[in-house]
C-alpha cells in the first residue's frame, strides 16, 4: 500500500503516536522513553497551555495500516508577535530512515503552515525553549542530557535532503567535577565575600525552594527574553513548570545569589536519571518511580538545567559564586562530571567559561530552517482542518 499521512484523530491515533518513538528506537541503547503521564498531558489542550496561544496539529504516516512516522506542527504566535516573525515549528519527528517518509510529515507541517501565512519553518522546535530543541549533530555516543533530542545520526540527512538548512547550534559541553575550581574564580569569590552586598543561598530541603522559585522563574523570564526561539511564560505557566520540576530536583544542587530579596541569579542542576527511565519504561507506576528516584542516588553525572544573571549585573562575579558552590556540591556528593544544558553557539561568554574548566564540547545540537513560498492562488486558499 502507498504512503500516506493522516491528521492524528482521537485517542487511539494519539497512543499510536506517543508510543511510536519507543518503537523505532527499541535498538538504539541511548535512546531514553518520555514520562508517558507528562506525554499526555503535554498533548493535551485543557492541560498544556501553550495551547491557548498556538496553532498546532499532529501527522501520522501510514503504510499498510500500520504507522510508521509522526511530526507536530506548530505556531506559537506569542513568539512569533514578539519577534515579529511567521514561522512554524516542526518538533517530535520520528519515522524510519527512509527520505519518503521524512519528507513527507515534514512537507505536511509546510503545507499546513503555508496556509497560515507562514514564511518560514524551523526545527525541532516545541511551543516553549524549555523543551527539547534541535537535532544531535555530534556526539551520538554520549549519554543524552535531560530535556534534550536523541536522534540517530541518519534522521540529520532526511531532514537536510528536504531542503532545511541550518538556523542556529547548540553545545553540550561535559566537564570533570574538580577539587578546586580556577584560581580566577577563587579570587572573585573572595573579592565579592569581602565586599558584601550579595548573598549565596543554598538548600538543605524541598520545601526551602517553595519559596524562591516564582522569583527564579520571573528572573528567567526577564534573562531570557533575546534567546533563540524564547518566548516569555505567564504566571500560571510558571507555576505549572515549578510544580513539574520541584518533585524532581535535588535541593543540594540548586543555588542562587540574591540582595534585599531580589534574585539576581540562579543555577539548577539534577542527577542524570536516564537509566532510571529505561529501567521504567517511562511508566512512574509501579515501580517506575523507584527506578528513577535509585538512578539519581547512583548517577555520576550531574545534568544542568537552567541557569541566569540579571540583566546589569553581568560580568560582576555572580557567575564564579554559583559555579564554585555548584562544583563544591557535585565534589561532596561523589559526581565525577557534569554536563551543561544547550549552550547557545553566538553565546561567546558562556563558552569561553567553560574553557577555564577544561570542559570539552561533546555534543552538538542544530536547528534547521526552510523558507516557505506562497502557493499559487494562496489568498483564496482555504486552510486545511487542523
Amino acid at each position: 500500500m502507498p504512503l500516506e499521512v493522516r491528521v492524528v484523530r482521537g485517542r487511539g491515533d494519539l497512543r499510536r503516536y506517543i508510543r511510536l518513538p519507543a518503537e523505532l528506537h527499541k535498538s538504539h541503547p541511548k535512546w531514553t522513553p518520555p514520562v508517558y503521564l507528562d506525554e499526555w498531558s503535554y498533548y493535551n489542550p485543557k492541560k498544556n497551555r501553550s495551547f491557548g496561544y498556538s496553532d498546532a496539529i499532529l501527522y501520522l504516516a501510514w503504510r499498510d495500516r500500520k504507522a510508521i512516522g509522526r511530526i507536530m506542527g506548530i505556531i506559537n504566535h506569542r513568539a512569533n508577535e514578539y519577534r515579529k516573525e511567521k514561522n512554524a515549528r516542526f518538533a517530535w519527528l520520528e519515522c524510519p530512515n527512509e527520505p519518503e517518509v521524512a519528507h513527507a510529515l515534514l512537507a505536511s507541517v509546510e503545507d499546513w503552515a503555508r496556509a497560515r501565512g507562514m514564511e518560514s519553518c524551523v526545527g525541532p522546535l516545541g511551543f516553549t525553549d524549555q523543551e527539547p530543541e534541535g537535532l544531535v549533530i555530534e556526539g551520538f555516543d554520549k549519554e543524552p542530557t535531560i530535556a534534550t533530542n536523541y536522534n540517530f545520526p541518519w534522521l540529520v540527512d532526511l531532514v537536510e535532503s528536504a531542503g532545511y538548512e541550518k538556523d542556529v547550534d547548540y553545545f553540550v559541553y561535559h566537564l570533570s567535577v574538580v577539587d578546586n575550581v580556577h584560581p580566577r574564580y577563587a579570587r572573585i569569590c573572595r573579592r565579592l565575600a569581602e565586599r558584601g552586598g550579595y548573598r549565596l543561598v543554598e538548600f538543605r530541603k524541598r520545601r526551602e525552594l517553595k519559596t524562591w522559585v516564582r522569583r527564579i522563574l520571573a528572573l528567567m523570564n526577564e534573562s531570557f527574553v533575546d534567546i533563540y526561539g524564547y518566548a516569555p511564560l505567564d504566571q500560571v505557566e510558571m507555576d505549572e513548570l515549578a510544580k513539574k520540576y520541584i518533585p524532581l530536583l535535588d535541593p543540594r544542587f540548586v543555588k542562587l545569589v540574591e540582595q534585599d530579596g531580589t534574585v539576581l541569579a540562579f543555577i539548577i542542576a539534577m542527577p542524570n536519571i536516564d537509566e532510571g527511565l529505561r529501567r521504567s519504561r517511562g511508566h512512574l507506576f509501579p515501580f517506575g518511580v523507584l527506578h528513577i528516584l535509585s538512578a539519581m542516588k547512583r548517577s555520576k553525572q550531574l545534568d544542568l538545567l537552567l541557569g541566569a544573571i540579571k540583566p546589569g549585573f553581568r560580568g560582576r562575579g555572580l557567575d564564579a559564586m554559583l559555579a564554585t558552590a555548584i562544583m563544591k556540591s557535585a565534589r561532596d556528593s561523589g559526581f565525577e562530571t557534569i554536563d551543561t544544558h544547550l549552550e547557545l553557539e553566538g553565546n561567546t561568554l558562556v563558552r569561553a567559561e567553560m574553557l577555564r574548566f577544561e570542559a570539552k564540547a561533546a555534543k552538538k545540537y542544530r536547528v534547521y530552517k526552510k523558507a516557505l513560498q506562497p502557493p499559487p492562488g494562496s489568498r483564496t486558499r482555504t486552510p486545511p482542518p487542523d
